[in-house]
Formats: C-alpha cells, structure tokens, sequence
C-alpha cells in the first residue's frame, strides 16, 4: 500500500517546485516492511509499526563528506534531506567537538582513551538542533508552513529558535514543570508556546490528536507527522564520531535514553558507514543511560523482557522523562545484540555525574549529562563496561538549562568580610579539606 505525498512548498524562492528527497527513497514500516511513498506520515496503516526513512546511496565517499561544509549537513549525501544550496535560514548545527577527557578517565579508574562528544555546542545548546534541521528541511518539501512538537524542553529550544530564524511560524507544546530555564528560553523566540498541566506522555498523546485536525493541516510536528525524517537527524552524532576518530569506531558508547531513537541512530550511523565502506568494521558496544525515576528501559532490560512497560516520570532529568519511550524496543535491541547494558542512576547520582565532569574537564552538562557520567560510573563500578577500551560519552545539553538542578548544592566557597586575612583563612581551610 502507498500514500501519495502532500503538495511541495509554494515559496519558490525557498524551495525547489516539486520535493527533493535526495537520497531518501520511501518511507518504511520497522515492523512488517510494507512501504510508503515519502510524505508526512509517521505509522504504517496496516501494523501501527513506525515509519523509517529507506534510501538509495549512491556517490557516498570520504571525500565527498570531508568536501561539505562544517556542519551536520556536510553528511546531506546520507539523510533524507539536505539544507537548500545557500539557504541562511538554517541554524546549521553539527561539527560538534570531541573531548579526550583524560581527567574524569583518571577519576574512574578508566585505563583506555576517553571521549565526551559535547553537543551543548549546538546553536541552542542541545542536540535536539540536529533533528530538528533535518524535520525542517523535510517540512519545507511537504509544504508545511508551522513547525510544531511536544518536548521535554530541549527540543522546545531547538523548534522555536530554528522557526525564528526561517521566518515560520512554530507552536510548541510541554509539560507545565519544566524547568524555568528551558520554557523561558523557548518563550524568548516568540512563537507559540504551550504549558500542559501534566507530564511529557500527557503532551505527545495531545499532539497525536492533533495531527490530521483541519486546524493544523500546514503543520509539521517534527517528533510526531515528520518523525521518520527528525529521528534520521541523530546519525550525524555517529558519523561525527567516527570521521572526528580519524574514520574509525569506538569500541564502547554511553548514550542517554529519553525515547530511546538516539541511541538506536548513533547505532545506526555505525552500521552505515561499516556498509558502505567509510570505516573499517570492528565491534563495537552500545550503553544506555537513565534515571531510575523514569527507567522503563532499564528496568526491561534487567528484566530480559522485550517489551517496555510505561512508568510515571519523577526524576531531576526532565529532558529524559519520558515514561512511554517509542524506541524503547528498538534501543534493547540494539543494546543486546552489540552486547552492552543499560543502568539507571538516582537523581543524587545525577547530581554528583554533572559535577564530576564540571570538575575534571570543564564542561558543564545538563542533568541528561549528568545521568550519562553517572551510569558510567555504575557500569564501571559493576564490570559491565571495560575500563581498558576507547570510549565514548554523550553530553546532549548545556548545563545552564538544568541551573534548579545542582542549585542546592554549588555556591560560593566562603563568604567573607574585605579583608586579606578572611581570603587567608579560607585559602587554608580549603587546602586542609582537599589534601
């Protein structure tokens, strides 16, 4: 059975007359294979099995890669869309930096080569930029003028600011207890912002309905209509640390799951560039990260069972509560079969995850961070991950999104009266307590 693409965008100056897919050749049912053509749709209408992007690679090289510009879409030949030829109204994000994090290696007792790949260096400091740019860009081929989603905070930053800065029209929908720093940032962009009296499942099942609704016929929710195209947008975590290793894989990846479909992409990117000859194939092993106050994956995966049973979300980590994860299954999946593990953490632990990384490499993560440094830790602590092995950790947010986070636990050191004795005292009661 096939669907019928919605008409292209009318706006000839911003997009081509008829949709350019690049290399994406159809949309794809996960679960029983049946194929659609490419259009905003997000379930297969015989199964209810989510829609992935398939593609005809073709042309795909190092140097084609190397020759693109400094940012995620230098990998265009790989996604399902590419950003228009000298189109400025992109937030073009990617090319994040990779950091050998000696420091918190020797603080864990890590003998082999540690990596943060830190993506608070995105424009709105989180990863969700990426999926986002890529949603976006898909939109404009669908003729869809509003961009729109459910989030847990980060992603509500990256739909607002990437609107703003095309000119379009963006309606965001969260939680009403999000984090002050995240609903006032997206506030700041001036589209259209939604608080829900409820949590994050509470909101996506709101804006499942509303999808098909004559109200929002011109609107792309990038996470629920144009979620085939969003989730593709993840992969440039996996191709940026491979070509940043010098076009080679990691033996071992920590990454932290809210729906699961980062860990699954990074995965994805791996296998990808193994396939098409751009990397060497060599294992590789696959970690997930969550807060025990919202580990439904966790908890499945001690439980052996295939099946992610929901849970409420009471955790810290807000940007990954999401207690009825979509690619749960599927981050099992790819957890067992490359033979690592997945842990949850307490928010205490969270706490302790984003102060370490602060203390020994100076960057300063969100509380999604703080759970990945922390389940290391536990994975370490444990001897589910080798110590010995290269290594790499996802940062997916700035820490100043999180500030409520550690609020109660970082201040000053002393406060003290305008005298050069106080500064000595203090100096040496400090010295004394860190000898």
């Amino acid at each position: 059975m096939t669907t019928t693409p919605v008409a292209p965008f009318t706006d000839l100056d911003a997009a081509p007359a008829t949709p350019d897919f690049g290399p994406a050749t159809q949309l794809t049912c996960r679960e029983c294979g049946t194929s659609y053509s490419l259009g905003a749709a997000y379930a297969c209408v015989e199964c209810f099995g989510p829609l992935e992007v398939g593609y005809d690679f073709s042309g795909v090289s190092r140097a084609v890669i190397e020759s693109g510009p400094q940012n995620m879409w230098r990998y265009s030949c790989l996604l399902p869309v590419a950003s228009y030829a000298g189109d400025e109204r992109n937030l073009n994000p990617g090319l994040t930096r990779l950091v050998r994090a000696d420091n918190l290696a020797t603080a864990l007792g890590i003998t082999g080569t540690l990596w943060v790949k830190d993506d608070s260096g995105n424009p709105t400091h989180s990863f969700k930029d990426r999926v986002v740019a890529v949603a976006q860009s898909a939109a404009r081929r669908l003729g869809l003028g509003t961009i729109a989603c459910a989030s847990t905070g980060n992603l509500a930053n990256a739909v607002a600011a990437a609107a703003a800065r095309a000119g379009q029209d963006s309606v965001v929908v969260i939680p009403s207890n999000l984090e002050s720093g995240k609903v006032l940032t997206t506030a700041a962009y001036g589209g259209i912002l939604l608080a829900v009296d409820g949590n994050y499942d509470d909101v996506n099942r709101l804006c499942s309905e509303l999808v098909g609704d004559p109200l929002t016929a011109d609107w792309g929710f990038v996470n629920v209509n144009l979620r085939p195209y969003y989730a593709e947008g993840s992969k440039t975590v996996g191709y940026e640390i491979a070509e940043q290793l010098g076009w080679r894989l990691p033996q071992q990846v920590v990454a932290p799951i809210a729906s699961g479909s980062l860990l699954t992409k990074v995965d994805k990117a791996f296998r990808e560039f193994v396939s098409l000859g751009l990397v060497e194939e060599t294992p590789w092993k696959v970690f997930g990260a969550q807060a025990t106050g919202c580990s439904p994956v966790s908890q499945a995966f001690r439980a052996g069972h295939d099946v992610v049973r929901p849970v409420r979300p009471d955790t810290i980590a807000k940007s990954l509560a999401i207690g009825n994860p979509a690619d749960g299954p599927y981050a099992l999946d790819v957890v067992r079969r490359t033979g690592g593990a997945i842990e949850d953490v307490s928010d205490a632990e969270v706490v302790e995850g984003i102060r370490l990384l602060a203390e020994t490499e100076g960057i300063f993560a969100e509380t999604a961070g703080g759970v990945v440094v922390a389940t290391l830790r536990k994975l370490l602590a444990t001897g589910q991950l080798d110590p010995t092995q290269e290594t790499v950790i996802l940062n997916t947010g700035d820490g100043l999104k999180t500030l409520d986070a550690i609020a109660e636990h970082v201040g000053p050191t002393a406060t003290i009266a305008h005298d050069v004795d106080e500064v000595t005292r203090v100096l040496a009661e400090h010295h004394a307590r860190h000898r």
